[in-house]
């Protein structure tokens, strides 16, 4: 581990939070879409999107320190919907993960060595704010060691659609904080099972902690060119559209997270707070009050008739939905497209996108 630095100010002062808002969240379609994605949605019924929600959710901890990182064609947008937030890198392209954090980590290292970031998706939903910002307040204090650091989630089903992380020995000095053994790839039911059964495994929410300048250095160890152009573009900006295309195209747990959990460099802080990661409409529909055992309803409740039914129903289009007699069923009405699906292939949403970009239908995509 690397020692603070001396006389260092204290780690929430120089802590970032960088808010990666990127994807066009296909398999939440027709409601996300490439020019319109889910981050920039009202999902929750709060009145508030997705991105503004992690905004909201950071500003005690950080302030005025927020850097958003999100597509060209998306900047606009972002800085409509957060007129407070000065600090939007525009991306000329999608390179992933790796290159956006990394981007933001370059600029931050360039302006103080000391900088912390901590990198927190644009739309993720998190119950318990105090509970999650008390976490950040633990992880931020081990990135200051020189540790890479993630908050791990405790699972409460086998999820096949997560990747997941192997907690090992606490750390010492700090509550909660372990070390981490491995990352591991979404797995099969049988070995999710498993792996919840064991009770040392938590799910991989991609969120990560860590010194500047120490991701920059963890990066370069594996992929030096991406870490030096990323310092490159942070350096002189009027590179940025000549470089970026070149960029590796890499996510962050691949690049470094995978890595230095091999090294013995990665600790986890778990996350005591209900979380969700809005990837489908099942996830969606999850989000109802407990006890209602009927349609959830995401939009003017008036506009649907659902006798005898369960599911997920979103009357964008403005037309009245009815649905009888159907379990789980998913119906997404905006107008111009209509979406009918069950929870059970919610994941095959993208495989629909996926056939309309083929036959060239760019209105729907």
């Amino acid at each position: 581990m690397t020692a603070p630095a001396a006389g260092a100010r204290p780690v929430l002062e120089r802590l970032w939070a960088v808010v990666p808002a990127g994807g066009a969240g296909t398999r939440l379609w027709p409601l996300s879409r490439a020019a319109h994605p889910k981050f920039l949605l009202d999902l929750t019924g709060s009145g508030r999107t997705l991105l503004q929600g992690t905004v909201d959710r950071l500003q005690p901890l950080v302030g005025p320190r927020v850097v958003v990182v999100t597509g060209a064609v998306h900047e606009r947008a972002v800085r409509r919907q957060l007129p407070a937030v000065d600090r939007v890198l525009a991306e000329p392209s999608p390179r992933d993960s790796m290159a956006a954090i990394g981007w933001a980590a370059a600029v931050l290292e360039r302006e103080d060595p000391d900088a912390l970031l901590g990198s927190f998706a644009a739309d993720h939903v998190i119950w318990e704010d105090e509970a999650f910002r008390r976490c950040v307040e633990e992880a931020a204090q081990v990135a200051d060691t020189g540790l890479l650091v993630t908050i791990g989630i405790e699972p409460t089903e086998p999820a096949t659609g997560f990747g997941y992380v192997r907690g090992g020995a606490a750390l010492d000095g700090f509550a909660t904080a372990r070390e981490v053994e491995e990352f591991v790839e979404k797995p099969d039911r049988e070995r999710a099972t498993e792996y919840v059964a064991s009770g040392r495994y938590r799910w991989n929410a991609g969120m990560f902690l860590c010194r500047a300048g120490v991701l920059l250095d963890l990066l370069a160890e594996e992929h030096p060119g991406l870490a030096a152009s990323l310092r490159s573009i942070a350096a002189e900006p009027e590179s940025l559209e000549r470089r970026w295309p070149g960029l590796t195209r890499i996510a962050i747990d691949h690049a470094v997270a995978e890595p230095a959990a091999a090294a013995g460099r990665v600790a986890m802080v778990p996350g005591p707070f209900a979380w969700e990661d809005l990837g489908d409409f099942a996830a969606l529909g999850a989000m109802r009050p407990r006890g209602n055992p009927g349609v959830h309803v995401l939009g003017d409740a008036a506009l649907v008739q659902a006798p005898g039914s369960t599911g997920l129903v979103v009357p964008a289009g403005g037309r009245t939905v009815a649905v009888v007699g159907l379990e789980d069923v998913v119906v997404v009405d905006t107008g111009d497209a209509v979406l009918v699906t069950t929870y059970a292939h919610a994941q095959q949403v993208k495989d629909v996108v996926d056939t309309l970009k083929r036959e060239g239908r760019t209105d729907l995509t």
